[in-house]
């Protein structure tokens, strides 16, 4: 039995709650993600959480989804919560011995896609709060644990169109604030009367950002 939660059970948990402060009003608010409302952020989120759902039960990942995340009409926030929900179920039993996972033809230990999966939910997780006003830290021992291996996974330079160029952090910055600056963005930069088209210049809006 685990005694210990994951980075990447952590971070699920952490973008759920944020998931919480979302109303159909909120939805075309803009977000951190350059070009994308929060409507669009979440289908991304959720299509992510998908992605690491198919890594885990199948030890693969299809570069191009079969079907779409899910309905236009359907609601985001409960595709969302559905997919992170089937998610932990299926992490919480998954074979943790399985070194390599398939992403294309492609082939990359698995450990790194876990630690990607939890750098991306819990950074989507902070733009949710930030486009709801919440202005939700991530919490310390998860950004903490983010920050240890953010750069092994996305160093400073080369990081483009995926990510924006660092930030600079104040210098009583806490981890949250470290960790989203280093992925290029300026911590509580949205306000949470801003109409949709006050976008932040954080990155382009490409899978994976």
């Amino acid at each position: 039995m685990r005694g210990t939660t994951t980075l990447l059970e952590q971070a699920i948990s952490y973008a759920e709650r944020s998931v919480l402060d979302v109303t159909p009003a909120r939805l075309p608010r803009a977000t951190p993600c350059r070009g994308w409302n929060l409507d669009m952020l979440l289908l991304h989120a959720s299509e992510s959480l998908a992605a690491l759902y198919d890594a885990t039960v199948t030890g693969h990942v299809a570069l191009i989804p079969a079907t779409p995340d899910r309905e236009p009409a359907a609601d985001p926030t409960r595709t969302f919560r559905y997919r992170a929900g089937r998610l932990l179920a299926a992490w919480a039993t998954a074979d943790r011995s399985r070194q390599v996972l398939g992403i294309g033809d492609l082939s990359l230990p698995a450990i790194a896609i876990e630690y990607a999966g939890a750098i991306e939910i819990a950074v989507h997780g902070w733009d949710i709060s930030e486009a709801c006003g919440q202005n939700r830290p991530i919490p310390d021992a998860l950004a903490a644990g983010l920050l240890a291996i953010a750069p092994l996974l996305i160093p400073e330079s080369g990081r483009d169109p995926l990510f924006g160029p660092p930030v600079t952090a104040t210098a009583k910055a806490g981890p949250g604030d470290r960790l989203v600056a280093y992925l290029g963005r300026t911590p509580h930069v949205i306000d949470s009367a801003a109409p949709p088209e006050m976008i932040a210049d954080s990155y382009p809006p490409k899978p994976g950002g």
